[in-house]
This record gives C-alpha cells, structure tokens and sequence, in this order.
C-alpha cells in the first residue's frame, strides 16, 4: 500500500480512542481493533466507507509484510503448542509430584511460601502458573487452614506481574512486537529497560510476599481466615469455581509422568534466548533480534519437549501433531488481537496520532502527570474489558508514539502502560487471570476478587505515587 500524506489533526485521535470505547462498552476487543483500523483508513484516505474497507483488509494484511511482526505472530501460536505439549506429555503433573515427595512443606508459612515461590519461578505463561501454583498448594491451604482466599491472592499476584518482567514468554513477545511496530529503535532495549520501572509488577509481588512474612489480612480476607481457621473452607452461600473432586482427578500422576518434561524445554527456552540474541547481533547480545530470538528459543523448546515425548515413548508423531495443532489453536485469539492491534498501530502512524497527541499533552498536562496518567488510563481500560493483552494492542502503540514525538523516555512510557494494563487485570472480576486463579485455589470468584481489592489497590497506591515521583525526577 502506498504511504498516504496526512496532516495529524483531532481525527488522528479517533481510531485509538474508538477502539478503546467499544473495547470497553462491548469487551470484544478484536471488533473494537478491527473498526478503529477501518475507520482509521478511512480518515486517511478521505474516502467512503466502502473504499475504506478495502483499504483496511489490505492493511491488515500488509503487518506480515515486515517479518518481525510475522515472526512474533507465529511465536503466539508455537508457544501454545508447547504450552499444550508439556500438559500432554505429563510434565505438570510430574512436577507437582516431585514437589510433594520431597516435602517441603511443614508449617502454613511454608505452604505460603511454596505458592509464591512457584508463582516466581513458573514463567512461561500466567494460567499456567496459576494452574501449577494451585495444584500444589491447595491441599496444602486446606490442610493447615488457610484461606483459599489467601492462596488465590498470592498466586494471581505472581503470575500476570511476573510474567510482564520476563522477555522469554508470550508476554514479552507481545510487548516486543507491539513496540517494534511504533518504529521504536531497539524494542527489545526499551522493554528491558522498562522493567525496573514497572512499578505496579513489583508492588504487587513485594507486598505480597511481605503479606506472607507479616502475616497481613486486610478487611474481607481477615474474616475469611477466622471462618478457615474455624474448619470452613467456603462460606455456606459460597460456590467454588470447579468440583475439588475433579481438580483432584486431574491432578493425580502417573508413574511416568517426570517434572523433566517440563523443566527441560522450559530450561532449553531460557538458554536459547540469549543464544538467539548474540547470533542475530552478530556477537552483540544488545543488537540482535527480539523477534527472531524467542520464535527460535521457543521452537528450540518445542523440539526440546518432542524429543523427550519420542524417546520415552510417550506420544507418537501423530499424537504430537494433534496436540500442536490443539494447543496452537488455543492461543489463536491470542494472535488475532496482536494481529488487528499491529495494523492499527501502523494505520495511527500513518495519521500520525502519537504526533498530534504529544503536542496536545505538551499544551495541557504537566509531564509530571504523564506517567500517572497513562498508568491510571490503562488501569481502567484493562479493568473494564478484562483483558491486560487488550489494553497492551490499544495504549502500546499510543503511548510510545507520544514518548518518540516529545523525545522522552519510551521505557518509562511504556512501563506505565504495563502497569497499568497488569493492575486492571488484576482487579478485574472479568478478567481470564482473576477468573483461573479462583477455578486454581477451588475457591468462589467473587470472594475471590473482593478479597484481592485492597492488596491490589494497595500496590496500586504505591504505583501511583512512583509514576508520579518520577515524572518529577526524570521528565
């Protein structure tokens, strides 16, 4: 398609901001995406609707026209496949047994610590951590009366949060493509760069853990501890999400099934990233590439699992083709928003939305506000949709579009769209995180999330005031 010439004007702002609307009055963000990218074309083109929609499919299809979009698109679909692998091949549950074996865990402190320090240590994926982190320790919060309440705040305070700081998964890999496609020098760097500054992450993971170590029950989560400690895991009008009994089943090991098939191509993951990065930079870890670097560590993973599957006879090439396809398909919506979000980023810069934006907020708030402001903006859109991947496609572009035009930092902006995104989602009753960590702990949803309020608003407050902080220091 060829570069159309466009004046940035208050029209530039429409496509973004319609998108956000619908996002949020309708909570399906890929027709929110899709209608910003037409109505974007539109405005472009100064043409009709028609006309507009036939510019706004081949704008959808022009994002694999560069390869590092590309790249991170087939990457969202390789790491469902080896996520979907590793369930199949029995190396969740073997972990869990490996964990129960060496018995750990002696005290309710312990049992406390074992599902933060999971939630830390499984990255790959926030559901699966939530998922690893329950199984383990539910039994345990039952046994030495703690709240299920308690287990499902620790544990959605060290996925989503944890995940956001690591470049080696599919969130990184979301933000990475997101960040390349606003024409940002070193997307990889400005990721990096953003996670010291990622306040709300490391709030949320900090107070809890000093939770854990103060022993802190704030408001409804005091009084679900002294009906646990009373012997009631529930409250009698108290519905969990899933049947224990079936989490139970599900849970249980085969004698077969090893923690090695999940550790090893999570480990193999880990090591080829930064091998992918000095071979792309040709020696210069710093200047390789982000995209080519987690699509080849993944499929190196993904190799890694298939490898171990064949040798102990697990599966049969058949089987594993079956469960690629399977779990490629789960992350297909995945994709889909990464999709519309990269085409309209490429159609706002086109109309040159960050440019008008910049010169807007330069007018009219003070560069101490931006970072709250972006945080806070964030927070609402992730909050109302459920959906932190949501709020990433819609304020990433944005946001970094503003930071290149007004020369500041694109780490800061973007670590305060990742905040932002993170806290929303995780005081969201819709959210699919919120809703796992509920169905993960056995535990009912909405005291699940009325529960989580206060830590969540906690670590927010404390954000806040960062942003702000150092928007007068930096900015």
């Amino acid at each position: 398609m060829e570069s159309l010439a466009f004046e940035p004007a208050w029209t530039s702002v429409l496509p973004p901001l319609l998108a956000i609307l619908l996002a949020i009055a309708s909570r399906q963000v890929i027709i929110s995406l899709s209608i910003g990218i037409w109505v974007g074309y539109c405005i472009l083109a100064a043409t009709n609707p028609i006309s507009g929609l036939s510019l706004a499919i081949d704008g959808v299809i022009n994002v694999f026209s560069d390869p590092g979009d590309t790249r991170v698109l087939v990457f969202t679909l390789v790491i469902g496949a080896l996520i979907a692998t590793i369930e199949n091949s029995g190396g969740v549950r073997g972990f869990i047994r490996l964990l129960e074996q060496r018995r750990w865990v002696t005290n309710p402190q312990r049992a406390k610590w074992l599902a933060f320090g999971t939630g830390i240590v499984v990255f790959i994926e926030s559901n699966i951590t939530l998922l690893i982190a329950g199984a383990i320790s539910r039994p345990l919060f039952d046994r030495y009366r703690i709240a299920r309440e308690k287990l499902a705040y620790i544990i959605d305070s060290t996925s989503a949060p944890i995940c956001i700081m690591i470049p080696l998964n599919a969130w990184g890999a979301l933000v990475i493509g997101l960040t390349a496609s606003t024409g940002v020098a070193d997307p990889l760097g400005v990721f990096v760069g953003a996670i010291p500054f990622n306040f709300y992450a490391i709030a949320a993971v900090l107070f809890a853990a000093f939770t854990i170590w103060r022993r802190l029950d704030l408001g409804p989560m005091a009084a679900a501890q002294r009906r646990t400690s009373e012997g009631e895991l529930l409250w009698p009008r108290s519905t969990p999400m899933v049947d224990p009994a079936i989490l139970a089943k599900n849970e249980a090991a085969a004698e077969d099934d090893k923690a090695r098939f999940m550790v090893i191509p999570i480990a193999a993951m880990v090591v080829a990233m930064p091998a992918g990065l000095y071979i792309t930079g040709d020696g210069d870890i710093s200047s390789g590439s982000g995209s080519t670097a987690v699509l080849w560590a993944v499929l190196f993973a993904l190799f890694c699992a298939w490898v171990l599957v064949l040798g102990h006879r697990r599966s049969g090439i058949d089987e594993l083709m079956q469960t690629f396809l399977r779990g490629a398909g789960g992350l297909l919506p995945v994709a889909m928003i990464l999709l519309f979000a990269l085409a309209l980023g490429d159609v706002a810069n086109l109309l040159g939305t960050g440019v008008y934006v910049a010169q807007l907020a330069q007018d009219t708030v003070p560069l101490a506000l931006m970072l709250p402001l972006l945080f806070l903006t964030s927070a609402f859109i992730a909050f109302s949709i459920g959906s932190s991947w949501g709020t990433f496609a819609i304020m990433i572009p944005l946001a970094l579009q503003i930071a290149v035009s007004l020369e500041l930092s694109a780490s800061l902006f973007l670590a305060a769209v990742l905040s932002g995104s993170v806290f929303g989602d995780h005081a969201s009753p819709i959210s699919d995180t919120t809703v796992v960590a509920s169905m993960a702990s056995a535990t009912d949803h909405i005291d699940h999330v009325r529960t989580q309020l206060p830590y969540a608003l906690s670590a927010a407050a404390m954000a806040t005031l960062a942003f702000f902080l150092t928007g007068l220091w930096m900015l």
